[in-house]
C-alpha cells in the first residue's frame, strides 16, 4: 500500500533543507488529495498554506494586463514572504500558467525556493523523468526535465530528486 501524499512530502522537506532550492513539487491529476497532504502538513508543522490564485488574484485586480505580467513575479515573492515561517505551502497554482501572463511557473518557484522550502501543489503529471502541466494540446501547457527539485506523486511513491 502507498503512503499518503503527506507522509511521503515530510521526509523531502528534511531533505530539500540542504539543497540550494529548496522546492518540493506534490504532482498529481486534479482530485488526487494534493491540498488534504498540504493541509495534513500545515497542520503537523504549523507551515503556512497559501492560495495562491486567491491571493495573487487580490493583488492583481487593480492593475492592467502588462501590469501583471511585470508585477507577478514581485507579488508572488512578497505573498511568499510574509507568510513568515521557513516551510511553505502552496496550493491552487493554476494562475501562474496563464498564457497571457507570460510567465514561466517553475521557474518562478525555483527562484522563490532559495530562501524558503516550497512545497507545492502541481496539478500533473510525471513519466520518463518529466513534470508536466496539463495536456500537450491545452494552451497552459507546460513539460519540464526533472532537475534540482524533489517531486512526491502518487504515481511513483518513492521521493524523487532530480539534480
Amino acid at each position: 500500500m502507498v503512503a499518503p501524499l503527506a507522509e511521503q512530502v515530510m521526509p523531502g522537506i528534511n531533505q530539500a533543507a540542504g539543497l540550494y532550492q529548496r522546492l518540493i513539487i506534490i504532482a498529481a491529476p486534479s482530485g488526487a488529495g494534493k491540498t488534504t497532504a498540504l493541509q495534513d502538513i500545515h497542520e503537523r508543522t504549523g507551515a503556512p498554506m497559501i492560495n495562491v490564485n486567491l491571493e495573487l488574484s487580490r493583488r492583481m485586480l487593480e492593475l492592467t494586463e502588462r501590469q501583471r505580467a511585470l508585477q507577478l513575479p514581485r507579488l508572488l515573492s512578497e505573498i511568499v514572504h510574509a507568510s513568515g515561517g521557513d516551510v511553505v505551502l502552496l496550493d491552487n497554482i493554476e494562475l501562474l500558467f496563464d498564457v497571457a501572463l507570460k510567465q514561466d511557473p517553475l521557474r518562478l518557484l525555483q527562484g522563490l525556493s532559495r530562501n524558503k522550502t516550497l512545497v507545492v501543489a502541481w496539478t500533473g503529471s510525471v513519466n520518463n523523468g518529466h513534470l508536466t502541466y496539463a495536456l500537450p494540446e491545452h494552451p497552459e501547457y507546460r513539460r519540464y526535465i526533472i532537475s534540482d527539485f524533489i517531486i512526491v506523486s502518487p504515481e511513483r511513491p518513492e521521493v524523487m530528486s532530480g539534480k
